[in-house]
């Protein structure tokens, strides 16, 4: 029972969340949350009134960062450990933001943008936050001009804090900043299959009563390889998989088709009107072409498996709050004997 306390934990801390927490406190004096992490202790001390702290950042001649994380999320401390080691990123943090963390577990009180008094779980609530970390960058009016949802490895992560210091609310997007980094290798594909919808792509003109996949891709995309010589050839995954219609598509690709909402333009405008910030996302539609769920961050299987499980099982009609429908899904997989693994 308590082995599955603590998978419960570790697997609700990736996710938004919701009702049904114990409060640290009704557990004894000095209890700490399963896989609780320190965070760096330049991140800021803040009282959490968002406007104030907008503003001193300002004063500072710095932005500020809303880091939103929880206990035993695998994916925020792969950001504390790797990324904020990092010396040229956690200097170029330091000299360029303010982070202030706030627990979407956490009940402290929290001044809201337009200075509400809230908590910190129903601010990330009312935000949407879906995957932690989230990352909000704020300019110095308190606008978000760039929101990281999900772990970005060091030099993508690198890439949004010049972006978001350099580019607050101005084009290019992020995606288009950040292929402008890239080299690009000649030896980079995409990794078309068969089983997928081939072009010319009419996308809202399909027969199948599947729900629409689409994933927005590029060549020269490690995460991309990943995501298809691993984690999609892995049984559940292609047995998840095959109950979607799935288009793969380049992000950059000028080409034009017609997109799930029957407007004809490019995958690249149609990833640019979608605000695609990281490669590869995995995209979904209903029968209306309106998009009913994403995943846009680095994912292992069992996060990738689970997302395609939300929606080609239709539990996203019934189950809004994604957090409680992966918590079930891990405690149905344990109570079958199958062990999960976070990172596998």
């Amino acid at each position: 029972m308590w082995m599955r306390f603590i998978m419960s934990a570790l697997l609700l801390a990736c996710f938004p969340a919701g009702a049904g927490e114990v409060p640290a406190e009704s557990l004894g004096a000095g209890y700490v949350n399963p896989g609780y992490e320190d965070k760096p202790g330049w991140f800021v001390n803040s009282f959490l009134d968002i406007r104030e702290d907008v503003a001193e950042a300002a004063a500072d001649g710095k932005q500020v960062i809303l880091y939103f994380y929880q206990d035993g999320c695998p994916y925020c401390k792969k950001l504390l450990e790797t990324n904020f080691t990092l010396r040229e990123i956690v200097e170029k943090t330091r000299s360029r933001y303010h982070v202030i963390a706030i627990n979407m577990w956490g009940d402290r009180e929290v001044t809201d943008f337009n200075g509400e008094l809230t908590t910190e779980k129903s601010f990330a609530s009312g935000l949407r936050i879906m995957f932690t970390p989230t990352m909000l960058f704020l300019d110095d009016r308190g606008q978000v001009v760039l929101r990281v949802n999900g772990y970005y490895p060091p030099r993508k992560f690198d890439a949004a804090l010049d972006y978001a210091a350099e580019h607050t609310g101005r084009s290019p997007g992020f995606a288009e900043f950040y292929a402008g980094l890239e080299s690009g290798s000649p030896g980079g594909r995409l990794h078309t299959d068969p089983g997928y919808l081939q072009p010319p792509y009419r996308l809202a003109a399909r027969e199948s009563e599947k729900p629409l996949l689409v994933l927005f891709e590029q060549k020269d995309c490690p995460p991309c390889d990943e995501l298809h010589l691993d984690i999609l050839q892995r049984p559940e995954s292609r047995e998840l998989l095959d109950r979607f219609d799935v288009a793969l598509l380049d992000i950059h690709s000028r080409e034009m088709l017609q997109r799930a909402d029957r407007i004809e333009s490019s995958a690249a405008d149609w990833a640019r009107d979608l605000e695609i910030q990281y490669v590869p996302a995995l995209v979904f539609f209903d029968d209306r072409g309106r998009e009913v769920f994403r995943a846009e961050a680095w994912f292992r299987s069992f996060h990738i498996q689970s997302v395609l499980d939300y929606v080609a099982s239709g539990a996203y009609l019934e189950q809004p709050d994604f957090q409680r429908f992966i918590a079930a899904r891990a405690d149905a997989l344990e109570a079958q004997g199958i062990h999960v693994d976070l990172m596998d």
